[in-house]
C-alpha cells in the first residue's frame, strides 16, 4: 500500500514540477524517461538551448533510491546536470538548474566568440 501511495505522490509531484520547470525555462524541451528501456534512468531529461538535465522525482526527501539511480544520476551530474529532486528541495534544484544553464550558455557563447576571431 506505502508504494502505491508513494508512487501516487510521486507523479503528482512530477506534474507540479513539469509546470515549473516549463515556466522557468521557456522553451525548454522535458523527455519523460521509460525506466522499463533503462533501469534507473532518471524520471526526466530537461533539454535547455544546447545544454540538458537529468531529474529524477522523489515524493519526498526520504523516498528510497531504485537499483541504479544513484550510478545515473551521479554520471549525468559528471556529464552535464542531475539531481534528486523532491517537493523539500524543489526550488533549491531549480535555481541551481538555473546557474548551471546560464553558466553554460555564457561558456558557449565565449567558445563561439573566440572562433569567430
Amino acid at each position: 500500500m506505502k508504494n502505491i501511495i508513494e508512487k501516487k505522490l510521486e507523479s503528482e509531484f512530477q506534474s507540479v514540477l513539469i509546470k515549473r520547470l516549463k515556466e522557468i525555462f521557456h522553451k525548454c524541451i522535458i523527455l519523460k524517461n521509460d525506466p522499463n528501456y533503462l533501469q534507473g534512468i532518471p524520471d526526466l531529461t530537461i533539454i535547455y538551448y544546447k545544454s540538458w538535465a537529468m531529474l529524477e522525482c522523489k515524493a519526498s526527501k526520504n523516498s528510497s533510491h531504485r537499483p541504479n539511480q544513484d550510478y545515473y544520476i551521479n554520471l549525468a551530474n559528471s556529464l552535464s546536470f542531475g539531481r534528486f529532486i523532491y517537493p523539500e528541495n524543489m526550488e533549491d534544484v531549480i535555481e541551481e538548474m538555473r546557474v548551471f544553464f546560464n553558466q553554460q550558455f555564457l561558456n558557449k557563447e565565449n567558445i563561439n566568440n573566440d572562433n569567430l576571431e
